[in-house]
C-alpha cells in the first residue's frame, strides 16, 4: 500500500519538466519533496492527482491510477492551489460544496473546521482571506474524506511563524495516525523538523531518495572548530592521527572526529583550548549547496533554462 511514481515524465514541447521520476510515499511517514523552484515538484503532484497527463510513466495509488478510484477524495487529500476557491463563498460553504461532490456529510465539514481551528472564520467570505488563511482552509479541504494519503504543495506558504508551527504539528500528527504524506516546501529548515524521508529532485530528475538521517550523514558537512594559542602543536598531533585539519579564521577546522576526542587529545598533551565547538551544517544549507544551479526545467535536453 503506497503512492508510487513510476518513471514519470512530463514534457511541454522542448521543455522536460519531469524526467523519468520514480519514488514512493509510504503510510505512516512524512516524505519531504524537495527541489529548487522550477524543478518539477508541483508538476509531479499534479500528475499523481491526474490533473496533468504524463508524457510517459504512471502514478499509482494503492495499485490504481487516481482517476480509477471510486471515491478519490477518501483515498488522497490534496492542497495544491490554495487560492482556487470561489471568493464569494464562506469557508464553511466552500467545504460543504466539496463534501457534497465527494458524497461526504455536512457533519464531517464541522469536524474538520473544528480540527484545524477555523471555527471563528468559518462563516467569513473566502475573498477576504489572506494567503495564510487560504492555506489553513486548504487543510480541512484535504482532510474532508479522511484520506489515507495527503499531498501538500508548499503548505507553509504565507503562514506566520505560529501558523508554520501549527502546520508542522498538523503534518506530524497525520503521519502518526498512519497516513502517508508528501509535502513540498522551500522552507527546508521546517521540513527537517517534521519529515522522516526525503525525495530530492533537481531539473526534474531524482537526485536523492533517502531518510532524513542518511541525507544528513551523507551530504551535510560536520566538523569541529578549535581555537587554541598553540595551533601548530595541535595540528601536528591531529595530523599524526590522519585527521583532517585546516586553518579556519582564528582557529582550526577538524574533520573525521568528534569534539570529545579532540578535547581528550588536547588535554593529554596539556594544550589549552579557548574554543571547542562541534559544527553541523543544516539540511537547508546542504541542500542549497548541493543543488546550486540545478533548479530549472531542461530545454531540449541541453541544460538549464531560466
Amino acid at each position: 500500500m503506497s503512492i508510487d511514481a513510476i518513471g514519470l515524465t512530463k514534457r511541454y514541447g522542448e521543455v522536460t519538466a519531469v524526467d523519468d521520476l520514480s519514488f514512493s510515499v509510504e503510510p505512516g511517514r512524512v516524505t519531504g519533496f524537495l527541489g529548487p523552484n522550477g524543478s518539477g515538484k508541483s508538476t509531479t503532484m499534479r500528475m499523481i492527482l491526474g490533473v496533468d497527463v504524463p508524457t510517459s510513466g504512471q502514478a499509482r495509488v494503492d495499485g490504481q491510477r487516481y482517476e480509477e478510484l471510486q471515491y478519490p477524495g477518501r483515498v488522497v487529500g490534496a492542497l495544491i492551489e490554495a487560492r482556487a476557491v470561489d471568493p464569494a463563498r464562506s469557508a464553511r460553504n466552500h467545504l460543504r460544496m466539496l463534501a457534497a461532490c465527494a458524497r461526504i456529510s455536512d457533519a464531517r465539514v464541522d469536524e474538520v473546521i473544528e480540527l484545524v481551528g477555523l471555527s471563528s472564520a468559518a462563516n467569513r467570505k473566502v475573498g477576504g482571506f489572506s494567503l495564510g488563511m487560504h492555506q489553513r482552509l486548504g487543510v480541512p479541504a484535504a482532510l474532508l474524506g479522511d484520506p489515507g494519503y495527503l499531498l501538500l504543495d508548499e503548505p507553509t506558504n504565507g503562514l506566520d511563524p505560529e501558523g508554520i508551527r501549527w502546520m508542522r504539528e498538523c503534518v506530524r500528527h497525520r503521519a502518526d495516525e498512519g497516513r502517508g504524506l508528501l509535502v513540498s516546501s522551500p522552507l527546508l529548515s521546517e521540513l527537517q523538523l517534521c519529515v522522516d524521508h526525503l525525495v530530492v529532485i533537481a531539473a526534474g530528475r531524482l537526485w536523492r531518495d533517502v531518510s532524513v538521517q542518511d541525507f544528513v550523514d551523507d551530504v551535510t558537512d560536520s566538523h569541529v572548530r578549535v581555537v587554541t594559542p598553540t595551533p601548530d602543536q595541535l595540528t601536528r598531533l591531529l595530523s599524526a592521527r590522519e585527521l583532517g585539519v585546516v586553518p579556519d579564521g582564528d582557529g582550526l577546522r577538524v574533520t573525521g572526529v568528534s569534539a570529545a576526542i579532540v578535547g581528550d587529545i588536547a588535554a593529554a598533551n596539556s594544550i589549552v583550548l579557548h574554543e571547542l565547538t562541534p559544527v553541523h551544517e543544516s539540511l537547508e544549507d546542504a541542500f542549497l549547496r548541493e543543488t546550486a544551479g540545478k533548479g530549472q526545467y531542461r530545454s531540449g535536453g541541453k541544460g538549464a533554462t531560466s
